[in-house]
């Protein structure tokens, strides 16, 4: 199969949020050696970014958005290890790390989140839930972040946020990151309260105000 046919392809298995398509094409282009950039660029974002136009047009719901996250983490699944091989890891979009605060066990809001970053061009480290703010800090330490995106769906657990930016500060590392906070209790006015650094209502919306800073804008 040339790349003219894979491309379209692979952008209408996620916009079906088909997992076994998007994979199985994924690896079509490992056998073949083609670019793989090339091939998330040109043929898996396209996809998504339709289905971010279907969801804002209000065709796509949360669940046609979960499969097709999923999708597109199926094929990134088979395409980030053979870039890790190929020495071609680095994602345009920068590094973030993510989690759901402690406390908070709550995650499908931020598993679409982490997904959609990922199809984004964003090198995503996901910490899970429940995570410990000490955790989010080191780790992006470890691998040079340049984003920490925190979770909280509940609002005895979003306070949370507050405390992490606050330990940032006490650090001396709060300029140095990008803190980016979501979940159902959370809210710009929240955002701005705490002095995070941006706050989005849903997953869509949370790649494109990344991509924002992530380009200084």
């Amino acid at each position: 199969m040339t790349e003219s046919e894979l491309y379209p392809r692979m952008s209408e298995a996620i916009v079906a949020g088909d997992r076994a398509a998007a994979a199985a094409l994924a690896r079509d282009a490992v056998r073949q050696g083609l670019d793989l950039l090339e091939v998330v660029d040109k043929g898996y974002v396209p996809g998504i970014q339709k289905v971010g136009v279907l969801w804002e047009q209000g065709e796509y719901f949360l669940p046609e958005l979960i499969s097709s996250a999923e999708a597109m983490k199926a094929a990134m699944a088979v395409i980030d290890p053979e870039l890790t091989k190929r020495n071609l890891g680095s994602r345009p979009g920068g590094r973030v790390v993510i989690g759901t605060v402690e406390g908070d066990i709550h995650d499908i809001g931020k598993n679409l989140v982490a997904s959609m970053l990922q199809a984004g061009g964003f090198d995503v480290h996901d910490l899970g839930a429940d995570v410990k703010l000490e955790r989010f800090i080191d780790k992006a330490e470890e691998v040079g972040a340049g984003m920490i995106c925190l979770s909280a769906l509940l609002t005895t657990t979003m306070t949370n946020q507050r405390r992490l930016i606050g330990m940032l500060r006490d650090r001396g590392l709060r300029g140095k990151y990008k803190v980016l906070v979501g979940g159902a209790p959370a809210s710009r006015k929240w955002a701005e309260e705490i002095g995070a650094d941006g706050y989005a209502e849903n997953a869509v919306a949370a790649v494109k105000l990344a991509k924002s800073l992530a380009a200084g804008a």
